[in-house]
């Protein structure tokens, strides 16, 4: 008889918790694919895509409602038609009788822990990997409606007067990079064509200019036929909260794993390569005997010499005075044509972690072997490597680590690169503690579903003479505590200036207070 009754109760709240979860799905659901669309102008297709992708999200928030509002539902109908009175008059006492409810609640807890932990961070990257895919079309749909597009880390900015999807081009283009917060080069051009190349952590864009020009606040020039690549960086955000307990395990033991980390790690190495080559230069050039600087490449290689050098804070190095620059073949050492200028820039291009150099040379006249001259204008040598991994180590991090780099640099690491080295400090302090946090926030929450469905079953019960949707209300109020407890926890967490755990505490202290008001209501029936 027991078994039946549970199997009755059970069958009754499963049933609603079902409709209330397929209802409130669809309604997050079309909340959830707002900012996409608004933001990155997704067409329909992918808006089904999305809407399938960001599912496990919705259920993790879904669920719980759900079963508070079945559970508190049944069992309220249950006291109101004096269906438990009954059992309990045939000697079932009431705890016995809250044991599909218990089993529900148990049920939710597990599938919101497996969903937080496993599922959503999944999803999420397939939701992230389906819009870099169509990312050419998320950048052309942004200039059709805008006029221009805005990247996702905010490093540049696209501007067009038209955009062809189908052939892939943009007219009337200006393409502005920015570097913490200002205005770096400008370029400009007639036309430009889009190509994208897509890596495991992010897409790189190639742009392909025509009768472009570039400026800054110094000089205007002509570069004619150009090419440079740009990186299309996550869409929706390379955030903890998106990853798995695998993951986060992982990124615990080695920050480079977390691609923030990554990316700064290698502009602090880019930053310190640049600072090391300057210094080698300088030391080079000040040498009588030779004074000449070796810079290997393939097909050519160059060696020059400048009257000073300097390692600026945009990882580039200046040159300038008198400038000497013979390019010769890199197989047969013959040399091939002198150039002379009074100023000359070499920064880095591609990968920091094994960079290549681009030298450009400014109002330069050149000198061939057989005597003949000429202006050059600006010209640029591409595909030179520097010779500064001696200090390199197969663990980045202790590479650029400021013990590392103060040895190395006998004047000491620019202020550009003190600020990078604390901001990465900062930055793998931060997430270190945002993933202890995130880790505590989701097993709060997971665990949390029991005594909050437990909560809605015995206000079900005690609410039975009025309104039934009146107990699903006031169970609300202690879901609403138990949420807004793990929110100020996982920001008193993550502030530095905060004492520490004491945002842990607080998460934990949310679910306490839960279970000791489960505790207490139903000692409250149990009296009755």
């Amino acid at each position: 008889m027991v078994f039946t009754l549970h199997r009755y109760i059970f069958r009754e709240a499963f049933r609603v918790f079902v409709l209330s979860a397929v209802a409130l799905t669809l309604m997050m659901s079309l909340g959830s694919i707002l900012r996409p669309v608004q933001e990155y102008g997704v067409g329909p297709k992918q808006v089904l895509h999305l809407m399938g992708y960001f599912l496990p999200i919705t259920l993790t928030f879904v669920l719980p409602m759900a079963a508070l509002f079945a559970t508190a539902l049944v069992y309220g109908r249950l006291a109101s038609d004096n269906e438990l009175d009954a059992c309990r008059a045939s000697g079932i006492s009431l705890l016995t009788l809250i044991y599909p409810g218990l089993a529900l609640a148990i049920m939710v807890a597990i599938a919101n822990l497996i969903l937080s932990f496993h599922v959503m961070p999944v999803f999420v990257k397939r939701a992230e990997a389906s819009l870099k895919a169509d990312a050419k079309q998320i950048i052309f749909r942004n200039i059709q409606r805008k006029g221009y597009y805005e990247a996702p880390d905010g490093q540049y900015l696209i501007y067009a007067d038209q955009a062809n999807l189908q052939n892939g081009t943009l007219s009337g283009v200006v393409i502005i990079s920015v570097d913490d917060g200002a205005i770096g080069k400008i370029i400009t051009a007639e036309s430009a064509g889009v190509v994208f190349n897509p890596h495991k952590r992010f897409n790189e864009v190639q742009i392909t200019a025509y009768n472009s020009y570039q400026m800054d606040f110094e000089n205007v020039w002509s570069l004619g036929l150009s090419s440079f690549t740009k990186e299309f960086g996550s869409l929706m955000g390379d955030d903890i909260k998106f990853k798995k307990i695998e993951e986060m395990k992982i990124i615990r033991v080695d920050p480079m794993y977390f691609y923030p980390i990554e990316k700064l790690a290698r502009q602090i190495y880019a930053q310190f390569t640049v600072e090391l080559l300057a210094q080698d230069i300088t030391a080079k050039i000040a040498d009588d005997t030779d004074g000449f600087y070796d810079l290997l490449g393939e097909p050519n290689s160059v060696k020059f010499t400048a009257g000073s050098c300097n390692a600026r804070e945009d990882k580039k190095v200046e040159l300038s005075g008198e400038i000497v620059v013979v390019e010769y073949d890199t197989d047969t050492k013959q040399p091939l044509r002198t150039l002379r200028c009074t100023k000359a820039l070499l920064h880095i291009e591609g990968d920091e972690l094994a960079p290549t150099l681009t030298m450009e040379l400014y109002n330069a006249t050149w000198q061939r072997m057989d005597g003949s001259e000429g202006l050059a204008g600006r010209q640029i040598i591409r595909g030179l490597i520097p010779e500064v991994d001696k200090f390199k180590t197969a663990d980045v991090l202790e590479t650029i680590k400021p013990a590392s780099i103060a040895s190395a640099l006998r004047e000491g690491p620019s202020p550009k690169l003190m600020a990078l080295q604390n901001g990465l400090q900062r930055k793998i302090q931060k997430t270190l503690i945002s993933i202890k946090a995130e880790i505590h926030s989701r097993l709060v929450f997971g665990i949390g579903c029991v005594p909050l469905i437990m909560i809605g079953i015995g206000l079900g019960i005690i609410k039975k003479g009025g309104h039934l949707l009146s107990a699903f209300g006031a169970s609300s109020v202690p879901a609403a505590v138990l949420i807004v407890c793990i929110m100020m926890g996982k920001n008193i967490a993550k502030n530095p200036n905060a004492q520490a755990g004491s945002g842990i505490v607080l998460m934990w202290a949310g679910l306490v207070f839960l279970s000791l008001l489960a505790v207490g209501i139903y000692r409250k029936l149990l009296k009755n």
